[in-house]
């Protein structure tokens, strides 16, 4: 997107996010780049970001929030020393934890970079199957007193795939199958998905149930809400076929982490888990210690270098916005809850 010229009053800007990720969100060139969009407030020390709510003069003149991991909520309370505030561009995943009801009721604009992390969360949900597929976990459990049975996970008709819940992620995750060179049949159980919607997608639609029964494989992209919690409950995993797969990397609470623990210390299940409830695990949890389960420290989305994708979309966004042009990453208030 080409960046918009400045305009003769540039609005006050403020960023506010941890200290440990500003540099890796905003590097030294976008904020130069903000910096030609937005009068950016600096902090007490002269540093562009701030790592937590400035005080009252500069919050009452800041028109736009770029906001990032660590940024405290917006209440009521803090809202009302922004009586300037119209935009929030939130300079990583879910907003959740950020907004609130006063965000709303105050007719602000909400972004997110959602889309700028759920790449990230794609490519390793799909490198989690391929070593479901290969039975890594078993295979390498194996190796280590001898050579194991090289047995796939695979039919006549290819590897089962279960997506559960066809957000953004699980979307990016079917398309990603659709388009591999591996012999995948993916069903999806999302309630908000018709059946043709799903065809389009290239899955079958079927009810949670129907996709435990047949998965060889089953990953979870839901988003995290009264009705999905423990939403793979006992029962769900008691249908899946014998050495099975579940792959978690949304939300810990929508798997019943004792029931799954479970299923993998009997060496029925494995288990592939960026994600856990609690989290993290206390130590000496079983999961922990189970040769069949790969646990990580929700790492799925953005790291690294990839972090500077969640500040190019916020200053993408913020020349939209002062162009006048729909966010991409546009928040409301009844999406926000079946967003992650």
């Amino acid at each position: 997107m080409t960046t918009p010229s400045a305009p003769a009053r540039r609005p006050a800007a403020v960023c506010v996010m941890s200290p440990d990720v500003a540099d890796l969100v905003l590097p030294a060139d976008l904020r130069d780049e903000l910096a030609s969009m937005v009068r950016l407030v600096p902090g007490p020390s002269g540093a562009p970001v701030h790592t937590a709510y400035p005080d009252a003069e500069v919050l009452a003149e800041a028109e736009l929030l770029v906001s990032g991991w660590g940024c405290p909520r917006l209440t009521a309370e803090v809202l009302a020393g922004a009586p300037r505030l119209r935009a929030v561009l939130h300079a990583a995943g879910t907003v959740k934890e950020l907004v609130s009801e006063a965000v709303w009721e105050r007719g602000i604009a909400v972004s997110s970079a959602a889309d700028a992390n759920a790449g990230p969360v794609v490519a390793y949900t799909v490198a989690l199957i391929t070593l479901a597929a290969r039975r890594t976990l078993s295979m390498a459990a194996g190796y280590r007193t001898g050579w194991p049975d090289h047995t796939l996970r695979s039919g006549g008709d290819g590897l089962t795939v279960g997506i559960v819940g066809a957000s953004r992620i699980g979307r990016g995750v079917i398309d990603r199958l659709v388009r591999s060179d591996a012999n995948y049949r993916i069903l999806l159980s999302d309630p908000y998905v018709s059946h043709a919607e799903a065809r389009s997608l290239g899955a079958e639609r079927v009810d949670l149930p129907g996709l435990c029964r047949r998965s060889a494989v089953v990953s979870v992209h839901a988003p995290l809400l009264p009705g999905t919690t423990g939403l793979l409950s006992e029962q769900m995993l008691a249908l899946l076929p014998d050495g099975a797969a579940v792959i978690n990397t949304a939300r810990g609470p929508i798997v019943d982490t004792e029931a799954l623990t479970r299923a993998c210390a009997s060496g029925r299940l494995d288990a592939y888990l960026d994600v856990t409830d609690p989290e993290p695990l206390p130590p000496g949890h079983p999961l922990r210690s189970l040769p069949n389960v790969l646990l990580t420290p929700h790492i799925a989305g953005a790291q690294g270098s990839e972090v500077r994708r969640l500040g190019e979309y916020a200053v993408a966004e913020t020349a939209r916005w002062l162009a006048g042009e729909p966010l991409r990453g546009r928040v409301t208030r009844d999406a926000l809850a079946r967003l992650a």
